[in-house]
């Protein structure tokens, strides 16, 4: 609802929109996100991860094959079996026998083991094999401490990801949210947070009495540039996600919103009102300096850089309601990009560029599905179906888009495969959860 919102700035006053922003997040909300998925592939290739063998003393803290096979399955790719359906639990290559696996009509298998190491260290070795071709696809090893199994189940995910797909996994990437707490009647505390792919270890790195929108993160993965409201008007600031040292990027009158990085993290475009109509603008982070890059009298709004860098996408009411448009960066021109459908909004470019992901509304007033468009035919192709779908936000590889969406009166975070194959959920424990970001590789 929010970035909807944002968007009704092309209709609405400004002192509205502010208003309508407090009213949004009237349900509290914590942190914390679990993983429900709600549709699967069933084309995809069903996979054993075998439960790692555990060579040391005491009990692990994470299930290594737990998380891998839970990683895998939120994939149009992979169907991770049932472990009651193992037909044996190998941690050894001549443990493996082909014939067997073909019986229960496993594609691959995953194997492993962990080995206790000096000074809180693990070995973990693992070992993927294709059953249908008799063959080792993979035999590698990864070390780290025991706070870190989680993070060294997600490469391990990675890894196999990327050995059956020939795509890199993102599994070890992160997310970026947005929820809100009750604190009394008409107050609320905010926080910004970020989270791993799957929702688990949520922590928030900012809170605020004042809402928070449009989390976006560098192409380094380090810092994010989001809006505050806490100087009394919008304003964007950019944070160290690690650190928490911030600094406020800009403080002009009016709307001040959408910051977006460029893809090699020198610039920022952003919404700026300061000259009198919301317009797009280019921050040199370099050179500190501002350059104007739409003049139009409509408003122009939601940037978002192409994968080279050298064009933006928009939102502009200059068709007479809110449409794509894509601007070239440096000479300005200016090109309407969808026709279908009567609302049409906060776009971005999928990682080849080929794609653009959109907010859109073919008819009715509460029917805002996540779509994709083809940018060379102009097709357009409906991903979700729910009736309030909004704040589309692409993983680094392509093959997936989380969403904020409604859901029995509460917003949650929805996340849908590019191909429409796969859906899955992470709304938090309580209340309202908005405004996700996905984001780079971070190794």
């Amino acid at each position: 609802m929010i970035d909807r919102m944002y968007l009704q700035a092309l209709k609405w006053p400004y002192w509205v929109l502010l208003c309508l922003i407090y009213i949004a997040w009237a349900t509290p909300a914590f942190a914390d996100l679990r993983l429900e998925i709600t549709q699967g592939n069933d084309r995809a290739a069903p996979i054993a991860v075998v439960p790692f063998d555990w060579q040391g003393s005491g009990m692990l803290p994470e299930d290594i094959a737990k998380v891998v096979g839970n990683d895998l399955a939120r994939t149009p790719y992979f169907d991770p079996m049932p472990r009651e359906n193992l037909i044996s639990l190998p941690s050894r290559q001549e443990d493996v026998i082909y014939r067997d696996w073909r019986m229960v009509k496993a594609n691959y298998v995953l194997i492993g083991r962990v080995k206790a190491q000096e000074n809180n260290e693990l070995l973990i070795q693992y070992e993927l094999y294709d059953v249908l071709k008799q063959e080792r696809m993979l035999a590698e090893q990864v070390r780290g401490k025991v706070q870190e199994l989680r993070s060294r189940a997600h490469f391990i995910s990675d890894r196999v990801y990327q050995a059956v797909t020939g795509e890199r996994g993102i599994f070890s990437t992160r997310i970026a949210y947005v929820t809100a707490q009750r604190r009394g009647p008409g107050a609320y505390d905010f926080q910004l947070n970020v989270a791993d792919a799957d929702g688990r270890r949520a922590k928030a790195i900012l809170s605020s009495r004042h809402p928070i929108l449009s989390p976006n993160w560098a192409p380094d993965g380090r810092r994010l540039a989001y809006v505050s409201f806490e100087t009394g008007r919008a304003a964007i600031f950019v944070q160290n996600v690690a650190t928490g040292k911030r600094y406020q990027l800009t403080d002009f009158r009016g709307l001040n919103g959408a910051p977006s990085w460029s893809p090699d993290g020198q610039k920022i475009a952003m919404t700026l009102s300061k000259d009198g109509n919301p317009e797009i603008y280019i921050y040199d982070m370099n050179q500190n300096r501002l350059r104007r890059v739409t003049r139009h009298y409509a408003i122009d709004t939601e940037p978002s850089w192409s994968p080279d860098g050298q064009r933006l996408l928009f939102t502009s009411s200059r068709s007479g309601g809110p449409q794509i448009y894509e601007v070239e960066v440096n000479s300005g021109d200016v090109r309407r990009l969808t026709y279908d459908g009567n609302y049409n909004a906060r776009a971005s470019y999928s990682p080849k560029g080929d794609e653009i992901f959109i907010v859109h509304r073919e008819e009715g007033f509460l029917n805002f599905h996540i779509a994709a468009m083809n940018l060379d035919s102009g097709r357009l192709r409906s991903l979700t179906s729910m009736p309030l779908d909004e704040s589309p936000s692409v993983a680094p590889n392509g093959s997936m888009v989380i969403y904020a969406m409604q859901k029995g009166g509460k917003g949650v975070l929805g996340v849908v495969s590019t191909d429409g194959r796969v859906q899955y959920q992470l709304p938090a424990i309580e209340g309202d959860v908005r405004e996700p970001a996905w984001s780079p590789y971070l190794n």
